[in-house]
């Protein structure tokens, strides 16, 4: 401690406050579900993610490893790289928070240290083969496999209770949601925490206070669990209530289904250094549960915008991190510079979220624009309900569950009643 410099040390700050946005950047991912379907007052669930996810801290580094020692190459990496990479991904993480979208505060982290470690050293310094292998793959795939897994177990759930009582089995299922969504939340700190742990472990290797390849020290382990335990228990309330209402409508069951998938994808990866996004593990999941379930659906036009976010935040929170990295390498002037944009740059966007604020009293109600069963029915959603048409001569509804809306008019000379279902 005692060799850390006053550059080193804003480094360490600025990993911390990342550590934090992180935090309630992700608490959606734990507990949106489990809020939106009444399993847990919000309070309360985050509350639990929070202690959760300062104890999955602890439980392992290989995630660690891998940022500090496997992304970018540490010889001739300077502490201004880390700080500039921040800067990137602090600024991205607030962005997508302001608008509500579940991106990943991992791809937002690696983007940033993506490129201001290009701005500084050139192309050579980024080891193309770590980031294939346990960044971009597992990327594509953590979404597809959670949302998969979460499918099959909603169809196995209702298949299996299709002939018990749905107000007997709710309470349980929603104790199975509060359990799942304590496992989320501990896999949640044992993955995300973990990658500012290697981002300060990287600092501290430029800065000559460790060796390479050495492991976190306990400190910096204790100080990341508490800082994205406390930005977990702030809650990042506008991503929560897209995530619990702006996608699908979800019954106990699906959460339950959604919640467990997404764990298991999550603590999977953390178990052998894949340094993947519980963010698009956990949205694939609940997307995933939406379909599992016979008549539900997905609001596809937020799930559209939530995939562009997800492919901008590499290239994006790069452009900015290379950015800050040019202003860094100015001097002492540039790095000032830098720090007040970014100080800048988070008050106007909290300046701007003030306006329309999200909170624990209002994070339930439906998402402005209606439930997702008003919107026409896209591709997906017409494919997957295709298999099930209605049986010949029932009646036809412009229900939630109908895909095809169709007005028929009432017979010549006779009054519509809108009172009564149109029969084909």
């Amino acid at each position: 401690m005692e060799h850390i410099t006053l550059l080193l040390g804003i480094v360490i700050v600025t990993a911390l406050v990342f550590d934090f946005t992180n935090g309630f950047h992700d608490t959606a991912n734990a507990m949106a579900t489990t809020i939106s379907t009444g399993a847990l007052k919000p309070k309360t669930a985050v509350a639990m993610s929070a202690v959760l996810n300062l104890v999955g801290a602890f439980l392992s580094v290989e995630v660690a490893k891998t940022i500090s020692g496997g992304i970018v190459n540490e010889d001739g990496l300077k502490t201004e790289v880390i700080f500039a990479a921040l800067v990137g991904a602090i600024l991205w993480n607030l962005l997508t928070w302001l608008v509500g979208l579940p991106s990943s505060s991992s791809h937002a982290l690696f983007g940033g240290l993506i490129g201001a470690a290009v701005m500084s050293m050139g192309w050579s310094s980024i080891n193309g083969g770590t980031v294939v292998t346990k960044i971009l793959i597992p990327a594509l795939a953590a979404p597809l496999v959670a949302g998969l897994a979460a499918m099959v177990a909603t169809r196995l759930t209702y298949r299996i209770g299709r002939n018990t009582d749905t107000r007997a089995t709710a309470k349980g299922y929603r104790a199975g949601q509060i359990a799942s969504a304590g496992l989320v939340s501990l896999a949640h700190g044992t993955n995300d925490a973990q990658k500012t742990m290697g981002i300060i472990t990287l600092a501290l290797v430029t800065g000559g206070v460790l060796n390479p390849g050495a492991n976190p020290p306990m400190w910096v382990i204790v100080s990341a669990g508490v800082a994205i335990a406390l930005g977990t228990y702030l809650g990042g309330w506008r991503i929560i209530r897209t995530m619990g209402k702006g996608l699908t409508d979800l019954q106990p069951q699906q959460g339950f289904a959604a919640q467990t998938s997404a764990a298991t994808v999550i603590l999977a990866s953390s178990h052998i250094g894949f340094s993947l996004s519980t963010t698009q593990s956990c949205s694939g999941a609940v997307m995933g549960a939406g379909l599992g379930r016979k008549g539900g659906v997905v609001r596809w036009s937020t799930a559209t915008r939530m995939f562009i976010a997800w492919g901008l935040t590499l290239p994006a929170a790069g452009l900015v991190g290379a950015g800050a990295e040019f202003l860094t390498q100015q001097g002492p002037w540039g790095i000032a510079v830098t720090a007040a944009l970014l100080i800048g740059g988070s008050a106007v966007i909290w300046t701007l979220s003030r306006r329309n604020a999200v909170d624990h009293t209002n994070v339930a109600d439906d998402e402005i624009g209606g439930s997702p069963a008003d919107e026409p029915a896209g591709v997906v959603t017409t494919a997957m309900a295709a298999v099930t048409p209605p049986p010949t001569g029932s009646a036809v509804t412009t229900s939630d569950v109908d895909l095809v809306k169709a007005t028929i008019p009432a017979p010549t000379g006779t009054a519509a009643d809108p009172a009564r279902p149109a029969t084909v």
